[in-house]
């Protein structure tokens, strides 16, 4: 009998989660109103910042901050090429130059003594990012940003539950997140804006809804005039509330989705720590709790008798899923065309874009799932 496929990744809804959504959608007010509010009052006390604001995406909450701190022609944005490329897209969309910084070769994240050579009179801004749930050492980043005074924005999408010095990421300045179906918990698509600053977060409030000074759910239920008033142009980028509250449930279930992650990411570290051809990636060695977004492997190619491509085939084949996390951006043929890089600049970025990817990992994956994975790769190696 054929093995039925594994995915690479599957969100994990339950039915009570389920029927929130449909009593939302039953209740006559679906978008954003009271589960949107509940849901960023929550999420705010989570992480340990004075503000959250739901969005409709991540690459959302990057917009907005770019618009709301006037980044824009002759600027210059500090930010990993190892990342999702929505990043480096709203930087080049909005007239700024992104200035793609290298990362250490065995955890995937830029360090402050990487950043610093980089900065100069047009840097206006640094976007480090916590990956695969592993965090930044934000300590030496947040001292580099003071010493230059240049903000410093944490890219959190993969950081739902992850943890620096017994801190929520994100919880000292501002950090955006992500909900897509992929990530640790899910609001079908989703985003949050966290942050301690009150004038930043009412300028990204107003800017997600179209510049408005409030939404329809104040102008209702709190009695203010129908009429609203636009302060300054804004956006649509707005969640709903049948968003939000599939987001309350699965806040509320993060702890234990991340535990069973953490779970399997040992049983792959044990497996694969002395198997020739394939290498994890190391955990930092400074004070941190990792929430396992992923877990990330490199091939290597000469001890596996394969390259990364022709493994993920080869689990495909085996009906097993797999992912890239990420092609480095400036390999991509926009960037390749229009921001080239000076040689042996990311020589850790390239290592890695040509070799990483990413293993089965999501809460309903049971022992024999991985076990099978690890047999699977066991045999392929």
């Amino acid at each position: 009998m054929k093995d039925k496929f594994l995915p690479f990744s599957r969100p994990a809804i339950s039915e009570q989660e389920i029927a929130a959504v449909a009593e939302v959608m039953r209740s006559g007010w679906i978008t954003t109103g009271a589960n949107t509010a509940k849901f960023e009052k929550q999420f705010a006390r989570f992480t340990g910042n004075q503000y959250a604001i739901a969005l409709s995406s991540a690459t959302a909450g990057m917009h907005l901050l770019l618009h709301a701190l006037e980044i824009g022609p002759g600027d210059e944005v500090i930010t990993p090429s190892m990342t999702w490329v929505s990043t480096v897209n709203l930087i080049s969309l909005c007239g700024a130059r992104p200035v793609f910084v290298d990362i250490d070769k065995d955890t995937l994240m830029t360090t402050a003594e990487l950043i610093e050579p980089l900065i100069n009179e047009k840097t206006k801004l640094i976007i480090p990012v916590h990956f695969a749930g592993a965090a930044l050492d934000l300590d030496a980043l947040y001292a580099l940003g003071e010493k230059y005074d240049i903000p410093v924005i944490e890219d959190a999408a993969h950081a739902a539950g992850t943890y620096y010095k017994d801190k929520h990421v994100g919880s000292q300045g501002t950090a955006i997140y992500s909900f897509h179906p992929i990530k640790n918990m899910t609001t079908g698509e989703g985003g949050m804006f966290c942050t301690n600053d009150e004038t930043l977060a009412e300028k990204i409030r107003r800017l997600k809804f179209h510049g408005l000074g409030v939404n329809a759910f104040d102008r209702q239920t709190q009695g203010r005039s129908p009429q609203a008033e636009v302060l300054e142009p804004g956006y649509k980028y707005n969640m709903t509330d049948m968003s939000s509250v599939l987001g309350l449930g699965q806040l509320q279930q993060l702890p234990e989705f991340n535990r069973v992650r953490t779970k399997i990411a040992g049983q792959y570290a044990e497996a694969f720590k002395n198997l020739n051809g394939i290498e994890p990636l190391c955990i930092p060695e400074y004070p941190m709790q990792h929430s396992w977004h992923l877990f990330i492997v490199r091939i290597d190619e000469l001890q596996a008798g394969m390259n990364r491509d022709e493994f993920m085939l080869r689990l495909q084949e085996n009906h097993i899923g797999s992912g890239l996390h990420f092609r480095a951006v400036h390999e991509q043929k926009y960037y390749r065309a229009h921001l080239p890089v000076a040689p042996d600049s990311l020589t850790s970025t390239e290592y890695n874009s040509k070799r990483i990817c990413s293993l089965p990992l999501f809460p309903a994956m049971q022992d024999e799932d991985v076990k099978r994975v690890i047999e699977t790769i066991e045999r392929l190696l």
